[in-house]
Parts: structure tokens; sequence; C-alpha cells
């Protein structure tokens, strides 16, 4: 007679929880569901009860500052910020020593306590920061101000300077954009991508004739990310079909060319890029015909994203879907639905 084995079966049965820990597995599992966009956020973040007024306080007390870090499951620049940015051990050490980073998911459920005491929910309290892309990392002061707002993804060099900046306290003395141009950019071409369809000089933007949108370019000419942007992104025949319908000025955001804004106002190139606080090269700003700034992109962003935020404004879109991430998944899904494959780091 051959011997029998005896198997035993183990059985584990995990109980709900009224709140999963966030930035873990477990937080990106509800209900058994397998969420495959979700992103492990690095073990130092702090595991934060949400309440905004006593992290700055607990942080102040360490020495440090608040980094509120925005994301969504599934999006490829958070994963890019996690992978790339924190992946990189100056960075990482940088950030744990100088900010105490609190994540917060876009369209959470979680309950915050905000600067004013209120009571809300995650995706409100994001709403009611104007949080329209992610990610968005506001860095905070002692009191609650925002010293930088980064709206997207920023590139490790970029990133570092931001964190110097704000862990010194430097904007007690200079403004961000003053002290990045103090740094050494990366290497670009040495020139500013004009072309024959922009609008040209003398740049009167009050006096605009009919009811294209204005898309303003504010750049520089050591810049490899407006090469990027208008030897590659600018040339793809979605790129140029969208552009079309925009009267296009480029300014160098560092120049003293003389530019009546869209309001009247007659300054330079440099004043009103200070004025509208652009920090980073290329910044596109958008107004309607009236002259009304719409919407801007600030942050390093591939074609799709690009063409989004052209489409976002020339459409109209942004009058009924006052939310751009849903305006941009929304678009995606449309062109999939037409055979039309969407590559967001392409």
């Amino acid at each position: 007679m051959m011997p029998r084995l005896l198997l035993i079966l183990f059985c584990v049965i995990q109980m709900p929880v009224n709140a999963a820990e966030p930035g873990t597995q477990e937080g990106a599992l509800q209900a058994g569901l397998v969420n495959p966009g979700f992103h492990e956020q690095p073990a130092w973040f702090k595991q934060s009860f949400l309440d905004i007024r006593e992290d700055i306080r607990e942080a102040t007390a360490q020495g440090k500052r608040v980094l509120l870090y925005f994301y969504q499951d599934g999006c490829p620049y958070c994963k890019k910020l996690l992978e790339t940015n924190f992946a990189l051990r100056d960075i990482s050490e940088r950030t744990r020593a100088a900010m105490d980073v609190i994540a917060i998911n876009m369209w959470g459920d979680r309950e915050v306590t905000d600067l004013a005491g209120r009571q809300v929910s995650e995706k409100q309290f994001a709403a009611d920061l104007k949080v329209m892309f992610t990610p968005t990392l506001l860095f905070l002061d002692e009191a609650g101000k925002v010293v930088v707002r980064l709206n997207g993804y920023y590139p490790p060099h970029k990133f570092a300077a931001v964190l110097d900046y704000v862990a010194e306290h430097r904007e007690q003395e200079t403004s961000f954009r003053e002290y990045w141009a103090e740094r050494a950019p990366p290497p670009g071409s040495g020139k500013l991508h004009q072309d024959k369809s922009y609008l040209q000089p003398p740049y009167r933007l009050a006096g605009r004739s009919g009811d294209r949108p204005l898309l303003v370019l504010f750049e520089q000419k050591e810049c490899a990310p407006c090469d990027e942007l208008h030897l590659d992104i600018f040339r793809r025949k979605e790129s140029v079909e969208l552009l079309q319908g925009f009267d296009v000025v480029l300014l160098d955001m560092w120049a003293k060319t003389p530019v009546q804004t869209p309001d009247g106002v007659d300054t330079s190139a440099a004043a009103w890029a200070k004025q509208l606080k652009v920090q980073y090269a290329p910044t596109l700003v958008m107004f309607d015909p009236a002259g009304r700034e719409v919407f801007r992109s600030e942050a390093y962003l591939k074609a799709f994203h690009i063409q989004s935020v052209l489409d976002y404004v020339l459409s109209g879109a942004y009058r009924q879907q006052p939310n751009f991430q849903r305006f941009i998944q929304r678009r995606a899904d449309a062109l999939e639905a037409r055979g039309i494959h969407v590559d967001l780091m392409q």
C-alpha cells in the first residue's frame, strides 16, 4: 500500500481596512482589484494623517519643509519622477533631508484637513489648489505659502535646482527664474526657432483681428527642450494642423523685445514673462480671442501631451471641462477607439 500524504491548506482571510497606506501596493489594490497603473512610491515618503497644518508644524520643528506631491495611477510622468528623479541617490538623499514629501491622490477620497482647517476629500483638495496636471508638486514654506509650484514633470537637473532653492530659503533673496539663470542649464542649439508662420514684430497683441486664440511661447536660446519642441514635436503632422488654428508668438523670456500684451500694456518680453511668473523654458501660455489667459503648459512634455494642450484650448474644451487631466484621458480613449495607438512618452 502506498503511503498517503496529508496536504494541509492554510487560508488567510484579510479583513478590509478603512484606509490603505498611501504609496503601497495595498493602497493601490482596493476590493481585490488589480491596478495595473500603480507606481510604488519611496518608503521614505511621509505617512501622513493629511492634516496639512500639523504636517507643516512637524516639518518646521525638524528644520524641513513640506512638499505636496499630487499623483494619479497610470501617469507616465509620475512614474518618471519616481523612477528617474528619486532613483538618483543625490536627489533622493537631498529631498529626504530637506522635505517631508506627502503624496496626495488627485482623484482620492481620503480626508484632508487643509490650511483653513476644513476637512475635504483628496480630490476636492486638489481641485481647490487648481491641480490639473500630474505630477503637480507644491513646495510650502513654514506658513503654508507655496514657494515653488511645479505643474508637471521636471527633469533631474531642474528638479534639483528647485529643491536647493526651497531648501536654502532662497525665495527670500531672489525669484526662482533669476536663481535658475545663474545655474548652468543643459546645452542647446543657441538660437530661437522662429517660423515664418508666427506673428512678426512689432508685437501688438492687443490689436489682433479675427477669433483665433493666441499661443505665446516663452523660450531661451540655450534650451534643449525648446529644440525638441520645434525640431520634433511641432513638426509632426497633428501638431502642424493644431498650430494653424493659433496666432503664435515666440519670445525670448530674457530679452528686452518690445511687446504690447493682449490687455494693451506696453512692456518687454522679459518683464511680461516675469509678470506672468514664467519660470521654465519652454512655457506655452494661451489666451482666448478676448486676450484672457485660459491655459498654460510649463513642464517637460512629450508630443501627445503638447498636442493635447493645443487641442484643449483650440477646441474650446476648457470651457466645458475644467480639468485637463480628464480631457486628455478622454482624448486618448477616443484616439484608441479609432485605432490610433497613443504612446504617451513618444
